[in-house]
């Protein structure tokens, strides 16, 4: 997601510092959110909690980036749009298709990313609320990786996108665990970029003693080391848990492809116009685009696949156009893989899925990826 990785790009700089004065000068709130190292998640609950029976020896897992509830239209800064603001009947008709998808599949608990609450540019719909009252969800943890009472850029506006985890049970406690900012960035552009972060979730699962769903959405356009940073943040996170002795199940868009897959995805992303570069390396690549070379990228997920059980088998993540979970097009089929789930428990065998059926494509850029594992 976010396409474009300068979303100022279009914005003379002289702009920049005029909009900025005149927000500050008539504004007391503080013009974009920053947060600390870990602070409180964001607890929301149904209006109506449905009834749930304890797991009969499985929890169903859920993860899904969807793309701030608009389906596939044409947005500025991704898949070649020039939108920005979407009408109310958009994202209500798309937030209908989703709780629809979310009710077919039926998981117990749900890592979301790229979820808004009150965006312009989602008619400052709360999406957290309006999913858990329109499904079988009953409590939710939000955690922000975008707030600013307004962008200065093509009309965005004030925006409040980030993770979340929806369980059926109560979430007993929800950490947002700050990562780190890019390094590739100048001051203004980086004042006014995605902050990601961590959501570690504690789940009051039936039976359970401590049960922790972990949600995650990695860096996708940074050229210097960042999403080798979010990667190992995101691992160190889980080992703790796991040395702990505690059951975790965790994942997200990691924004990176599994081991031995390609890594240039440039043609795939290229919109009409687009220019590309040459580096050192001599290979086309395109500015923007979601993998630039960064150095580890055929590798960086590694280190998951050898700690703890994978949804999807890498020989499957790698090989099988069944498990790819993007694509930049709703024209163009599923194209890579940047969505994952793993769990330090065993899986049930066979049920790892990639949710590419009917109509998926029309749900977001990226298709949901669903597990069952097993309560020890």
């Amino acid at each position: 997601m976010y396409q474009n990785s300068n979303i100022f790009a279009m914005m003379p700089q002289g702009k920049y510092f005029l909009t900025i004065f005149i927000i500050i000068l008539i504004s007391c709130e503080p013009l974009v959110t920053t947060f600390d190292d870990i602070e409180n998640a964001v607890l929301y609950e149904a209006k109506k909690v449905s009834s749930v029976s304890a797991p009969d020896g499985s929890l169903n897992v859920l993860t899904w980036n969807i793309r701030f509830g608009i389906g596939r239209l044409p947005f500025f800064g991704d898949s070649c749009g020039d939108r920005t603001v979407m009408t109310e009947k958009e994202v209500l008709d798309a937030l209908e298709l989703i709780a629809a998808k979310i009710d077919e599949i039926n998981p117990d608990i749900i890592l979301f990313q790229e979820m808004d609450r009150e965006s312009k540019r989602t008619a400052y719909i709360d999406q957290v609320q309006w999913i858990l009252d329109h499904t079988d969800m009953n409590y939710a943890a939000y955690a922000s990786i975008w707030k600013a009472q307004t962008i200065p850029s093509d009309g965005i506006g004030r925006i409040d996108a980030g993770n979340v985890v929806m369980s059926k049970w109560e979430i007993k406690s929800a950490e947002r665990i700050k990562l780190s900012l890019r390094t590739d960035q100048d001051a203004l552009t980086q004042m006014f970029y995605l902050r990601r972060n961590v959501l570690k979730t504690k789940i009051a699962v039936p039976g359970q003693e401590d049960f922790y769903a972990v949600n995650v959405h990695a860096t996708a356009f940074a050229t210097d080391d960042t999403k080798q940073k979010h990667v190992d943040q995101f691992l160190e996170i889980l080992d703790e848990i796991n040395s702990d002795g505690y059951d975790f199940v965790a994942g997200g868009d990691l924004n990176s492809v599994p081991p031995g897959a390609e890594t240039d995805y440039c043609d795939e992303d290229a919109c009409s116009g687009d220019e590309f570069h040459t580096d050192a390396d001599g290979g086309p690549h395109l500015d923007g685009s979601y993998f630039n070379n960064f150095e580890n990228e055929p590798i960086i997920l590694q280190s998951l696949y050898d700690s703890y059980n994978p949804a999807i088998v890498l020989e499957d993540a790698v090989t099988g156009v069944h498990s790819n979970t993007h694509s930049t097009s709703g024209d163009r089929p599923w194209d890579r893989k940047l969505d994952y789930i793993f769990t330090n428990q065993t899986i049930v065998s066979g049920t790892g899925t990639t949710h590419q059926g009917a109509g998926a494509m029309q749900l977001s850029d990226h298709a949901s990826v669903g597990v069952s594992i097993v309560l020890e």
